[in-house]
């Protein structure tokens, strides 16, 4: 999805993230800036009202000045929910010299956006890692990189030792001699009850440990999405596991329920 994507710009971009603007998607930036304006009133697009904490389709209600589109500087863009009438506020930071483009303010927060999707995983996380994994949002949403990949990184390693903890004695290996694993040969040693898509993509942690030990906030914040997507893939398949669990316990309930009716 392109930077400028409605969508992704106005819900998902963390602040401070700057967007190098080029001959591809400037076109998209002056739509997007635009999106208000007699002859752009009537794009719609699909997002998460957090006023009413449900999905709702957004409009734009007042567009970047034209002085601001040809000279930079800060200016205001608001949306509209056309549900709810309710206004969103965005600032944006237009350098024309260096052809970059950031959201440097907005109410309501990225994090309020996101925060509510989480509840979605109350049955693979407790309550304290939820918080670590709202507060890893927070910070990227406010320009801390490395602080957001130290929160994502101790969700990770929750899971790694969470797994290892329920298949240990099957596996037959100390809880010690797991420890002093690398954290590749860790994944390796669960493969067989972690997600398919973990299990592929081991290198994951070490994108973590870089950015906490050697990557720069800016590099942690263009980063950020990619590595949380791959955690929420993780919490995804483990979410549709238990569910698939909680499925055939309750149809073999309904099964036992039934053939004892049947025997009557």
């Amino acid at each position: 999805m392109s930077e400028f994507a409605p969508e992704y710009f106005f819900f998902k971009l963390p602040l401070y993230t700057p967007i190098q603007l080029t001959n591809e998607n400037s076109g998209a930036f002056n739509h997007i800036m635009t999106m208000g304006m007699p002859y752009n009133r009537d794009v719609t697009f699909e997002g998460y009202n957090p006023f009413r904490k449900q999905d709702s389709t957004f409009q734009a209600w007042h567009p970047a000045e034209e002085h601001f589109l040809k000279y930079g500087g800060i200016d205001l863009v608001k949306i509209r929910c056309k549900r709810y009438e309710d206004e969103l506020f965005y600032l944006i930071h237009y350098d024309p010299d260096k052809h970059i483009v950031m959201k440097v303010g907005q109410f309501p927060s990225v994090a309020d956006f996101h925060i509510q999707e989480l509840s979605k995983y109350t049955k693979v996380l407790a309550k304290d890692k939820l918080k670590e994994i709202s507060r890893a949002i927070g910070l990227a949403a406010n320009g801390v990189g490395i602080g957001s990949f130290v929160y994502l990184r101790r969700i990770f390693e929750y899971l790694i030792f969470t797994t290892f903890d329920e298949h240990k004695k099957t596996l037959g290996i100390a809880d010690k001699d797991f420890i002093g694993q690398r954290m590749e040969d860790k994944i390796q040693i669960l493969k067989d009850f972690l997600p398919k898509f973990l299990v592929e993509n081991k290198p994951l942690y070490s994108i973590l440990s870089l950015g906490i030990h050697e990557l720069k906030e800016d590099e942690c914040l263009a980063y950020f999405d990619t590595v949380r997507d791959g955690i929420e893939i993780i919490l995804d398949q483990r979410l549709e596991e238990i569910q698939k669990q909680e499925k055939i316990k309750q149809a073999q309930q309904k099964i036992n329920d039934l053939n004892s009716k049947l025997k009557k």
